[in-house]
């Protein structure tokens, strides 16, 4: 049987191919469509006609697409009611009505648009029309009105142009439900549709749970089609384009509960796969229960749940033994979920998918953040807000007031929220984040200074220390820049001296202010060199901040070192360095933001790789190369970088690669092309084999590390993801 069809289909397409010139796109009053027949579009974009999916025997009215090889059912009329033999016919009837009925029972209908809305005698009635976006309309003649529409009762796919939504003149609600099986289109567990209950949101239901919760309002445009979002007295939708005509793009329900975006590759005659959710743990809704946040980035074994700030596991043990985040978290202080207007504050949580908006409420359009933040404050059963951008359009101020559900950290199209906490827990974390004595040496110190008697002792103590910490700070300075006459001078390792251009020198107080007080919220990532936290300029800038810990892997010369080759270069393939900060004890080097981070957060990703297609990975590749090849031949330095990997790969908002991380580089002469050392410096899987057993290093190197990325951008596997029984082996050695 299964022969017998994978000949017929090519078959039957030929026969359709072959029939467009007898074909038409409209049928009117007495005519008729039998199976056999067919409505093609005008410009041959879809055909509608009878059909059997998979190694089904029963026959069904449908739409497909006529340019596309692989039959591919975009919509069906009588998908709870098949006809059990070649006998359907598709009418207008007498009364303007689109009916499908079987030849063996010309009374009942097996199916039919049954429109309810009004006619005019006057009108000639009617036509349905097969239209090249896919609907299949019912229109009065005369008039052209609309009477009924495919695109109003999606089955299990979204084309361009329909929508998913609430129509509040018509009543009628537009949502996707999935197929029972690959053999049969009837309603199977699975709906998508827009709840519009608090603030709008697309949620996947599997019967009645909820089980995956779209990314309220995306602030930004997929690559290849324009998202649109419509809020208005009249309706509420969301809606596509592709962004090139000529492109065709489809959302599909599958029928295991994935929501797959899907483009047709005819040079390979298949369907390739853009997106879909959920498939990470933290994309199914409420994996952590009430009050957490899932981080979609996690590696195996870490655990993927955490509490939001001021709340704490409802369950330790279930978090901390059994690796189960489903309870959820609640208040540390239970009694301080009464108080209100006693000093409580709101701590900011970035890059986000905010709570389930469902019990949310907008309280305005174009509202600033701190109108947003006193708004939420005078209300005490207000537990967090967000001031975001709708569609990238207007900037509102969004309240929740119930449980905060659904919170995932580590997404593309994160927004920010800000969660409310008592004025213990705010103290807590604003000492934890500023590095400042803890609260009882506070208290200690302030009951000291109160006594008077002791009041000289403290004041000589205070100037001491201060007198202390300035020529601990000079010390830092004489260390990070060796030299009287210019401030700006890093010495090397043979004795010489390279001036640099200025950069800027930030002050503590103004990291401190972009970055809240180093809030844990806004941390980036963690190395060995410290911490790196993403911050706020007061013009509105967005940077991040690398922080030198005196327990860091990297000391004051790779600092220098940093400092002197990125400000040296400028390239749009290499991260730029903003300024730095040498006050207190820890350096800080300040660089531009970006937005996507690393490079192995897409490539060993389950759902981000799916961005990554070879266009997308050739460009990287390609940019990678260019930036090497600045810093080996171009620039006024030839710099050998020794430490390339894909962490060290950074991706701007526009998926440009730019290589960081220059604490390990090495600065050549003109004609010198390679050098040794005793300290092995970098990452093993990426180093060459002469560096690491004899120390010797070049631009060959670099080039050395580059394949590695390069076969883990082709491959995306990591470059030490392969084993054997008996060995282990790098994807270099794996490849060779």
């Amino acid at each position: 049987m299964e022969a017998e069809k994978g000949f017929l289909l090519p078959f039957l397409l030929m026969i359709i191919h072959f029939a467009v010139s007898a074909s038409m796109d409209t049928i009117a009053i007495n005519q008729t469509i039998e199976d056999g027949g067919f409505l093609i579009s005008k410009e041959k974009n879809f055909v509608l006609g009878f059909f059997s999916p998979g190694n089904s025997n029963y026959r069904y009215l449908g739409i497909w697409y006529y340019k596309v090889r692989e039959q591919t059912v975009v919509w069906v009329a009588n998908r709870n009611h098949p006809i059990n033999s070649s006998s359907g016919v598709l009418s207008v009837n007498q009364y303007g009505n689109l009916v499908l009925y079987s030849n063996h029972n010309r009374k009942v209908p097996v199916w039919s648009a049954n429109f309810s809305r009004e006619v005019k005698k006057t009108d000639t009635c009617c036509v349905a029309q097969l239209l090249d976006s896919g609907n299949l309309i019912l229109v009065q003649e005369r008039s052209g009105r609309v009477l009924w529409e495919s695109f109003d009762y999606p089955t299990d796919t979204q084309l361009p142009g329909m929508k998913l939504g609430l129509n509040r003149e018509t009543g009628i609600h537009q949502f996707l439900t999935s197929w029972r099986s690959a053999d049969d289109p009837g309603t199977g567990d699975y709906v998508l549709e827009l709840n519009l209950k608090g603030s709008p949101q697309g949620i996947l239901y599997k019967g009645t749970k909820r089980y995956w919760r779209v990314v309220p309002w995306p602030r930004t445009n997929y690559v290849l089609n324009n998202i649109s979002f419509v809020h208005n007295q009249k309706e509420t939708f969301f809606t596509f384009f592709p962004v090139d005509a000529s492109l065709i793009l489809r959302t599909r329900l599958e029928y295991s509960g994935l929501v797959s975006h899907l483009i047709w590759h005819e040079s390979e005659a298949k369907w390739k796969e853009l997106r879909s959710a959920p498939k990470n743990l933290c994309e199914f809704y409420g994996h952590c229960g009430p009050y957490s946040m899932c981080n979609s980035l996690y590696l195996y074994p870490k655990f993927e749940c955490d509490c939001l700030p001021g709340y704490e596991p409802q369950s330790p043990r279930d978090w901390n033994f059994l690796m189960d985040g489903s309870g959820g978290c609640v208040r540390k202080r239970k009694e301080s979920s009464s108080l209100c207007n006693q000093g409580e504050g709101f701590v900011k949580v970035t890059g986000v998918k905010v709570p389930d908006t469902s019990e949310a409420v907008w309280l305005g359009l174009n509202m600033s953040p701190v109108d947003c933040e006193l708004q939420c404050k005078r209300n005490c059963t207000c537990s967090a807000y967000s001031s975001t951008s709708i569609s990238g359009k207007e900037t509102g101020c969004l309240a929740w007031y119930g449980e905060l559900t659904d919170t995932v950290i580590g997404i593309a199209e994160g927004s920010d929220i800000y969660v409310r906490v008592d004025a213990l827990e705010l103290a807590e974390i604003t000492q934890k984040s500023n590095g400042f004595l803890e609260k009882k040496h506070l208290l200690a110190i302030l009951l000291v200074s109160i006594v008077s008697a002791w009041f000289v002792i403290i004041l000589f103590a205070y100037l001491w220390f201060k007198k202390k910490r300035k020529t601990v700070r000079n010390k830092w300075n004489a260390k990070l820049f060796n030299t009287i006459n210019d401030p700006y001078y890093i010495e090397n390792e043979d004795g010489g001296g390279v001036s640099y251009p200025e950069i800027v020198y930030f002050n503590l107080s103004t990291i401190l202010s972009a970055t809240d007080n180093f809030s844990l919220a806004n941390k980036l990532g963690q190395g060995g060199f410290g911490l790196v936290y993403k911050g706020q300029l007061s013009n509105g800038q967005e940077i991040a901040v690398k922080r030198l810990s005196k327990s860091s892997g990297q000391g004051i010369k790779e600092f220098k070192n940093e400092v002197l080759l990125i400000a040296k270069l400028q390239h749009q393939n290499l991260v730029k360095i903003l300024g730095c900060c040498i006050q207190g004890e820890e350096p800080m080097l300040v660089y531009e933001y970006m937005p996507n981070k690393s490079l192995d957060s897409f490539l060993f990703d389950e759902t981000r790789r799916s961005i990554l297609d070879w266009r997308k990975r050739f460009d990287i590749i390609v940019g990678i190369a260019r930036g090497i090849l600045y810093i080996h031949q171009d620039s006024r330095l030839r710099i050998i970088h020794r430490d390339l990997k894909t962490s060290n790969i950074l991706l701007d908002k526009e998926m440009n690669p730019k290589i960081s991380d220059f604490g390990l580089a090495r600065v050549f002469k003109g004609d010198q092309s390679q050098e040794k050392t005793e300290k092995i410096a970098g990452t093993f899987g990426y180093m060459s084999p002469e560096y690491v057993a004899f120390g010797e290093f070049s631009t060959k190197s670099d080039v050395f590390s580059f394949g590695v990325i390069l076969l883990e951008i082709v491959t995306g596997k990591k470059n030490n993801s392969y084993y054997q029984e008996d060995s282990y082996l790098n994807i270099a050695g794996k490849v060779s």
